[in-house]
């Protein structure tokens, strides 16, 4: 594949807040664009990228997917995400691969809570990104507001490229502030068709305001647009479209566009949008790999030509074919080929590729840099793993982030022929999905099943009956607590023990000290002794903290130090390990351990004269209330509620708003019980 070949690929993906509208944008794309040839709607369970039963039961996306489509001899490779908070692991290990993304926004609900999520997440991985203000045909749309509530919540400056076009209370279609017009929509051509019209005078003045105030801020970063716009010369359309390029590839600004994707209405300028302002595979600010025999890093070139290095960002089990999901950032990979797993140091077989749509396979010979494909034959690629040529060259990709799970249930097989079944499953479902956890209870040897929440753990269920054929039993959810330390403590501690034919012993002096909420655990072992041992001796840091000597939760947001190393003829890692050990429980009991239970974020929506009941409800559950913002005849509520608390607040906020409430909650971390 050429440059310029690259140059016309787009990866990208649709980010937002759960019911914002993805799917259906998604939908309306690929209808457009001729991938399919009927629109299918989130609400009948007949979406194209909603194929999982449990997705189509429910009207919302659990499991990120991947089609292609082409828009003006491009190649647009797009990922559907989910917007519910359970499955923030979907978005994270997309946007890791992607180059580009699309932020979608409901103009009723603005920025929510899981929009802040996602745009971090966007942030983290320097994703450049585009918004689309969807929903304007709804009552109670603000365009203005959620572009306000973008500035001041999101902290990001916008570049306006469309105002909405109303008759009325009626939303009609979009005044392109670029090229100095109105589209609007062919109803009766299901949004397939548009008129191109002069601007209205009765938007002229509004329009004119916004678009002097484009100019204004694209003449900071372009000078031949400031000295046209100063003289008041129009600035030439292609110039415009490239400095808006430019600033949204350097993560500058957010070019805005809105619409209305359940009506058919500002779709083909948000395609437009997708290869002008978003990157091909080789613009991206430089990849990053890490040589792991030396630890340097070394930048990748995006070409076919290049050593192949791929990336694996998701596992899924296909009719009970294992099949990993892709994304090649160098050379080309073909079928039969021989890869190695710089990760793991195991090599591995390409039996199959695929380019997906949807849950559909179309067989493929190769792929090449700038694909993201599906690959059958991997068997102990896991997410997060780097597939390169050979062993020569053992360059590894930064890892994906993964989250604690803050919420289980106890599972058993409904008969004893299905336990062996049982134990396949679990290790399958956690190859899936690395924020399920599945083990056993050491006190009680029940099987606790672990995960985002409620909703997560339902899915996870509903899997090992319809993907594994697993009937379970289910008990009652349950929060996961954890533990920290509330100030420094130093331990010294001597390990001498036979432990059946050798001696071991170990001597060590560690300290701990806590760290900021949030952060994780953090090991300091800088002495010049073997590395067996300072492998040994982080392992005993590890495993004292998997359970405090208080409450027996796991140990977070502690950093613990080997401060000393009494190395003698009678050393050995086995004692190191144990001494490390007996050290951290004994400093956790001196530095005094606290109970952490987690917290969520939680936004609720409510009529106005319903306000005062929910209030006093979430003040009842131990709530932190931070705000109420009016919203038309709507009120929003903002809170900080214990995860223990917030089972049954679904139930309870319709009931005490006849039906009317609505809520969102996020993970925000944990926090002292």
């Amino acid at each position: 594949m050429s440059t310029k070949k690259l140059s016309q690929i787009r990866n990208m993906g649709f980010v937002a807040h759960i019911d914002a509208g993805k799917t259906t944008v998604t939908e309306r794309v690929l209808y457009y664009a001729g991938k399919i040839h009927r629109m299918g709607e989130v609400h009948d369970g007949q979406a194209t990228m909603d194929w999982m039963p449990q997705e189509q039961e429910r009207g919302i996306t659990i499991t990120s997917a991947v089609t292609t489509c082409s828009w003006k001899n491009h190649e647009i490779h797009v990922i559907d995400t989910p917007g519910h908070v359970d499955f923030t692991i979907e978005v994270e290990r997309s946007l890791r691969v992607l180059d580009g993304a699309v932020m979608i926004l409901c103009a009723v609900g603005g920025v929510q809570a899981q929009t802040e999520t996602v745009w971090q997440q966007c942030r983290r991985y320097r994703v450049p990104t585009i918004a689309f203000i969807n929903k304007l045909d709804r009552l109670g749309a603000d365009f203005d507001s959620v572009v306000r509530q973008m500035n001041e919540r999101l902290e990001v400056k916008t570049l306006l490229l469309q105002i909405p076009y109303f008759e009325g209370d009626t939303f009609r279609g979009v005044v392109d502030l670029v090229e100095w017009r109105l589209l609007v929509w062919d109803e009766d051509s299901l949004g397939a068709t548009f008129q191109v019209l002069p601007v209205p005078d009765v938007v002229l003045e509004e329009a004119k305001a916004a678009r002097d105030h484009l100019l204004e801020e694209l003449a900071d970063y372009d000078d031949e647009i400031m000295e046209r716009y100063l003289a008041g010369d129009a600035p030439d359309e292609k110039r415009i479209r490239q400095t808006v390029r430019n600033i949204t590839l350097d993560n500058k600004a957010i070019p805005v566009l809105c619409g209305s994707a359940l009506k058919n209405k500002g779709i083909q300028p948000l395609i437009n949008a997708i290869i002008d302002y978003l990157p091909a595979p080789h613009e991206v600010k430089s990849i990053i790999a890490n040589d792991k025999v030396t630890g340097k890093e070394v930048p990748l070139d995006i070409t076919s030509e290049g050593n192949l290095v791929g990336y694996v960002f998701k596992v899924y089990m296909d009719e009970g074919r294992r099949m990993v999901y892709m994304r090649l950032y160098s050379g080309t990979l073909h079928v039969g080929q021989e890869v190695y797993n710089t990760t793991r140091d195991t090599k591995e077989k390409i039996a199959r590729l695929f380019e997906m749509h949807s849950h559909a396979k179309q067989r493929i010979d190769k792929a090449v840099a700038g694909d993201i494909v599906a690959v059958v034959g991997l068997k102990d690629s896991v997410t997060g793993d780097t597939i390169s040529s050979s062993p020569d060259e053992p360059l590894v990709l930064e890892p994906i982030m993964t989250f604690k799970p803050v919420i289980s249930v106890a599972i058993e097989p409904r008969s004893s022929e299905t336990s062996s079944k049982l134990e396949l499953a679990m290790q399958k479902i956690m190859e899936e999905d690395p924020t399920i956890k599945v083990s056993e209870d050491p006190d009680t040897g029940q099987v606790i099943l672990a995960g985002m929440g409620e909703l997560h753990l339902e899915i996870a269920v509903d899997r090992f009956k319809t993907a594994f054929g697993v009937d379970i039993n289910v008990g009652k959810p349950q929060v996961l607590y954890c533990s920290t330390i509330e100030q420094p403590a130093q331990t010294e501690k001597v390990f001498e023990k036979k432990i059946g034919e050798a001696e071991h012993s170990g001597h060590v002096v560690v300290s701990l000290k806590p760290g900021k909420r949030g952060e994780g655990n953090r090991f300091l072992i800088d002495h010049d002794i073997p590395q067996e041992m300072k492998t040994h001796l982080r392992a005993g840091l590890e495993e004292a903290l998997l359970a405090d000597p208080v409450f027996g939760f796991e140990g977070v947001d502690i950093e613990a130090c080997v401060d000393k190393v009494v190395i003698s003829e009678k050393t050995t890692p086995q004692g190191l390990k144990i001494a490390a050990q007996m050290a951290v429980q004994d400093a956790m009991m001196k530095a005094g351990v606290v109970q952490l239970e987690p917290v969520m974020e939680l936004d609720a929506l409510s009529p106005e004269e319903y306000i005062g009941d929910v209030v006093g409800d979430l003040s009842s559950r131990k709530a932190s209330i931070e705000g109420v913002v009016i919203k038309g005849k709507y009120h929003q509520v903002k809170a900080f509620v214990p995860l223990s608390k917030t089972f049954g607040y679904s139930t309870a906020l319709r009931s005490l708003t006849r039906g009317r409430g609505s809520f969102s909650m996020m993970f925000h971390g944990f926090d002292k019980v």
